[in-house]
């Protein structure tokens, strides 16, 4: 048997204890820092993130992907990095939550592909603690290698040697970054603020950020930060399927009310064959010529006295529900769908009324996590992430199958052709679901 395909790239995982450690503002840091000096950055943001990989990709200046091995499957992301890797000079890799949280961790990612680690740590009210636990997250696994810290929030030089010198010798200090709070990235309440809103003041912040990290004695062209990971092309042949989507069109909605789009979702449209236009239900009148109708996530409460008095576009996608064309919705497209929307302030607007029922924000409490879509066209990968109810609905057609736990899962809904629920989609998980979806036809492999 020959031997599989391979090349050789640069390549770092940066991850941390915890969330809230400042690992999307020292990768996109890193990722302009070098894309300043002319080298092609490939960044990836591990598990399903909408938010994050727009400030990556601002800031590399190439698009940023998912990765994430029960979403997407092992193969799916082996082929990502190996096609990332023959062209670019760089490969990040932004870790989610803690180095060892969730099935599969960053840490399982991070070992699975053999590339190493920096551990980012938030040094803030610790030393020698810090040395401690970076050492312990280093060694608790032999599986993969961890290249150094990068401590974060670092008050001073002493507070730093106290730090370096409590580190064991295979584990140095990679960086000592002060704290500034000009490189912090804006947030709201489900995370960081779109790029698009902010464009011009991230801009400035993105450089900012890299001047921050070069000043932080970071080596950027030392071995423990450009050590060469090779990366194999997949051992099996991509499943492809028949471009059921042909002559199609998708109309997705797209502006600052619904953005949480996957790109990986359009690209995926477009292999089953589907011209993807998108549309603005916030600005635009009436819908374009389409044959099916994609309404994804967003922050549809942050608008919902603009789109409830956009009737002229709440008039056009009611009459192309009634035409009986597929319509996909989700999570706030779910919420534009019902009847009503209740914003932050308690206001409540009119919606679609496409389904019955009602939506309402509910402040910091949420609900997040990994769950399995059982829709009649196929089970296909997704995950829920909102700080909304709703209410006085319909009954469901099925709920979505929680990751790694018993309890019910999202409810998912189906009227005529449209199917709605606050899942979120992977759309490559199952490409014949999806081309059924949004076709009526089954889908053949070839």
């Amino acid at each position: 048997m020959s031997a599989l395909p391979s090349t050789s790239c640069p390549a770092l995982f940066i991850a941390a204890p915890s969330s809230g450690q400042g690992k999307t503002t020292v990768t996109a840091a890193m990722a302009r820092l070098f894309s300043r000096q002319g080298k092609v950055v490939r960044v990836f943001k591990t598990g399903p993130d909408y938010l994050d990989p727009q400030i990556l990709e601002q800031a590399s200046g190439n698009p940023v992907e998912q990765l994430d091995m029960w979403m997407a499957g092992e193969t799916y992301c082996q082929q990502k990095l190996f096609d990332a890797a023959q062209v670019a000079d760089l490969i990040l890799v932004e870790g989610a939550m803690g180095l060892f949280d969730g099935e599969p961790s960053s840490a399982d990612l991070a070992a699975r592909f053999n590339i190493p680690v920096a551990l980012l740590m938030d040094v803030k009210g610790m030393a020698q603690t810090a040395a401690a636990i970076a050492t312990g997250l280093a060694n608790f696994r032999d599986d993969f290698r961890v290249a150094g810290l990068l401590a974060n929030n670092c008050g001073s030089e002493r507070h730093a040697q106290l730090i370096r010198d409590a580190l064991p010798e295979n584990l140095p200090l990679l960086a000592v970054l002060k704290r500034d709070p000009a490189v912090a990235l804006p947030e709201r309440h489900l995370g960081l603020v779109q790029a698009s809103e902010v464009r011009d003041e991230l801009e400035i912040r993105l450089d900012t950020a890299a001047d921050w990290l070069q000043a932080s004695g970071l080596a950027i062209d030392s071995e423990a930060l450009l050590h060469q990971v090779e990366f194999k092309a997949p051992g099996v042949e991509p499943v492809t399927v028949e471009p059921v989507l042909a002559n199609k069109t998708i109309a997705l909605a797209s502006d600052e009310a619904f953005s949480f789009i996957y790109d990986a979702n359009i690209k995926q449209l477009q292999a089953l064959g589907a011209k993807v236009t998108r549309f603005s239900p916030l600005h635009d009148k009436e819908l374009p010529q389409a044959d099916g109708l994609w309404l994804p996530g967003g922050y549809p409460e942050l608008h919902a006295q603009q789109l409830s008095a956009n009737t002229d576009m709440l008039k056009s996608i009611q009459a192309f529900y009634q035409q009986g064309k597929p319509i996909l919705a989700e999570c706030g497209g779910f919420l534009y769908c019902l009847e009503t929307l209740t914003d932050l302030d308690e206001s409540q607007y009119p919606m679609l009324g496409l389904l019955e029922g009602h939506g309402a924000m509910r402040g910091k409490r949420g609900c997040q996590g990994m769950q399995t879509a059982p829709l009649p066209e196929g089970e296909i990968r997704a995950h829920a992430h909102h700080r909304s109810r709703s209410f006085d609905t319909a009954e469901p057609i099925a709920y979505g199958r929680r990751q790694r736990h018993p309890a019910p899962g999202e409810a998912i809904y189906r009227q005529g052709h449209l199917t709605a629920s606050y899942l979120h989609l992977f759309f490559p998980s199952n490409p014949e679901a999806i081309g059924s979806l949004f076709s009526g036809q089954e889908i053949v492999h070839v």
